[in-house]
């Protein structure tokens, strides 16, 4: 950064000192667990000299908080892939069944927004497309925090919900689907190459709820990637150029997954080996009738409280995949 001209690229510039403040992020934290350790050994060695009622008690909620700290750290070790310290990009898409379908994507939408508010993340959404009766035909979300998409790439794929639906009059137990798609926000991947060309730009108005702009003006914007016939949008309550802008960053994302898959595709098929890559493929249920409980079948781990949940309370099930994947 001393460096002369270091700021006449104002990208580059941005990139670096967002790279320094995560390495003294890291470090600071480790520190911080180091220096806590150091605190702990003292105690013990007061408690052994003395038998001290009060600085027992002190000990134990030092060791208490020191275990708290090294789970924590444990867990951010995992997150060591190349786009986990990213934002993230989260799609919700209700499967079929109408209205009981999207009212689940809704209330997926809220669980996301829920958890990423408790991890001091913002969100900001980036497309929405309300249900007819209740509930989101889509909706897109950017979730902007250190390591969002490290977290919340444990939670792609499809959710399942079995519970007695509302808006069944005869008040049958019913079984919806919802895909969760998660990408990372790429800024800049000289690997993944976007020619204008192979571009179709349409524009339309805005559908979603709110803003004196919305269903006014033809800011939403929708872009069509010719070769692949991948299709993203952006509708939020901005100007055309920055739904353009924001809708460029999601096909970016797109085109580096399909990119990576085609590369897993590929040593899979050196390895001999198959795997399972459908729609289909349930990674969670829950469960509200006749019991209650939330299982992730590829962990195993499981929670009885489904409102705590639906409240954001995903720590179990994304701490269990990584460790999983590690």
């Amino acid at each position: 950064m001393l460096e002369a001209g270091f700021w006449d690229n104002q990208e580059l510039a941005q990139k670096t000192t967002r790279e320094i403040s995560e390495l003294k992020r890291s470090i600071k934290r480790w520190e911080a667990v180091r220096t806590l350790y150091e605190d702990v050994l003292v105690l013990l060695e007061l408690v052994e000299e003395a038998e001290d009622e009060e600085l027992q008690r002190e000990l134990e909620n030092s060791t208490d908080k020191l275990q708290k700290e090294l789970d924590q750290l444990e867990l951010e070790s995992l997150l060591s892939g190349e786009y986990d310290s990213s934002n993230a990009i989260l799609a919700i898409h209700p499967g079929a069944g109408g209205t009981e379908a999207q009212d689940w994507a809704a209330m997926l939408w809220r669980m996301y927004t829920r958890w990423a508010e408790d991890q001091g993340y913002s969100v900001e959404v980036l497309d929405y497309q309300p249900g007819e009766e209740a509930g989101i035909k889509d909706v897109t979300l950017l979730i902007k925090g250190l390591y969002a998409y490290g977290y919340l790439k444990a939670e792609k794929g499809v959710h399942r919900l079995v519970r007695i639906s509302p808006f069944d009059a005869s008040g049958r137990r019913h079984t919806s689907f919802s895909s969760v798609e998660v990408l990372p926000e790429i800024e800049d991947d000289l690997s993944v190459e976007i020619n204008p060309d192979e571009l179709r730009i349409d524009t339309y108005r805005s559908s979603g709820a709110g803003g004196q702009h919305v269903n006014k003006t033809d800011s939403a914007v929708r872009i069509t990637h010719l070769p692949t016939g991948i299709v993203v949008q952006c509708q939020s309550e901005r100007s055309q150029h920055a739904n353009k802008e924001a809708a460029l960053k999601i096909l970016r994302a797109r085109l580096k997954e399909r990119q990576l898959a085609e590369q897993r595709a590929k040593l899979e098929s050196i390895k001999g080996e198959q795997q399972d890559i459908a729609w289909g493929s349930q990674i969670r249920s829950y469960v509200f009738c006749p019991y209650t409980l939330v299982k992730d079948h590829r962990t195993n781990v499981e929670v009885g409280n489904v409102d705590a949940v639906m409240d954001g309370y995903l720590d179990p099930f994304i701490e269990a995949y990584l460790k999983m994947k590690r």
